[in-house]
């Protein structure tokens, strides 16, 4: 049970603050943060009601409950505006839950981010690939994804997709599902990064076949189950989670968070550690950074209420000796 486990305290960073004339909605934070890719100092965050991807910048991090007011800012992603009612807008929204770093592939030299829609409805099956410059900016190049020919495989296996969190280690592209209290299933998705580059680079018609999956049960707080909310690559083939315990029995309905944790996996698959996070905020965005003796996790969040800002939250970790 998870809730025997150690607790790791979290700091508060900021807000994920929005300039209100450059939002769609006139809105001044982003307020459903799902994805983070931290590249240089510079922080980017999908949100999964937005079509637009926050570009926060770094300076210095502040201490904790030191509240950065700087705004960000937005690139857009896709064309179009989403509804202001927050019904409306959750059927129709792309459900960006995943943002990557990719290395270089053809068409983007110095490499790029990828935003994956979650899969969980048929207009949640768009990718955006973003091309970057060589000081890891976007360079104005862009191409639309189709996922549906990589997710429908997916769903054989998983009959409530949701796609959550994506990133290559390895040479491979990892996919992490996120189960719920329906099908308690999370899993790795693995994929072979030299087969599957090509497709995203629209130069192959049909995407690779999985090289490999791997199931992962994270156990439960008070009765919900820990999913794979986001991950990261670590070094020599380890990896970092973020889970959330939501109480929900599907992908498409919100439910209460009741505990949240970060986890590392070994080389080998195996489950190292996992910690709850003290006051289980519900992370949805997860980077990582080796500083000293510690690795450095940086957090985002989803508050489920467009009338609240995203926070971006830190924890530490002692590194591995292993």
């Amino acid at each position: 049970m998870a809730h025997s486990l150690t607790s790791l305290p979290v700091s508060f960073i900021r807000h994920l603050l929005l300039d209100p004339a450059q939002h769609p909605r006139a809105q001044a934070h982003l307020s459903a943060a799902s994805g983070l890719v931290r590249l240089r100092q510079r922080l980017y965050v999908v949100a999964d009601d937005e079509l637009h991807l926050g570009v926060f910048e770094e300076h210095a991090v502040p201490g904790a409950g030191a509240d950065d007011t700087r705004p960000g800012t937005l690139v857009r992603l896709l064309e179009g505006d989403l509804p202001r009612d927050k019904g409306k807008r959750k059927k129709a929204k792309p459900d960006l839950e995943t943002l990557a770093q990719l290395p270089p592939l053809p068409g983007c030299p110095a490499g790029a981010l990828l935003a994956l829609g979650s899969g969980s409805k048929p207009q949640r099956e768009t990718g955006v690939l973003v091309a970057l410059d060589v000081q890891g900016v976007p360079n104005g190049r862009m191409a639309c994804v189709d996922l549906e020919p990589l997710y429908a495989p997916l769903r054989k296996r998983f009959v409530d997709l949701n796609i959550e969190g994506a990133f290559v280690l390895s040479g491979e592209l990892l996919l992490l599902h996120r189960g719920n209290q329906g099908d308690t299933r999370s899993a790795c998705i693995r994929f072979d990064w030299n087969l599957i580059a090509p497709w995203l680079a629209g130069l192959q018609p049909k995407p690779p076949g999985v090289k490999s999956m791997q199931m992962m049960e994270l156990g439960d707080v008070d009765g919900v189950p820990l999913s794979l909310t986001d991950g990261t690559a670590l070094h020599a083939g380890a990896w970092a989670f973020c889970a959330v315990a939501e109480s929900t029995d599907n992908s498409y309905h919100d439910g209460a968070c009741v505990g949240s944790a970060i986890g590392i996996v070994a080389p080998d698959g195996g489950l190292r550690r996992l910690h709850l996070l003290a006051g289980a905020p519900k992370v949805e965005g997860l980077a990582a950074q080796a500083l000293g003796s510690d690795w450095v996790f940086t957090l985002v969040t989803d508050p489920d209420d467009p009338k609240i800002p995203s926070q971006m939250l830190q924890t530490r970790m002692a590194l591995d000796p292993e």
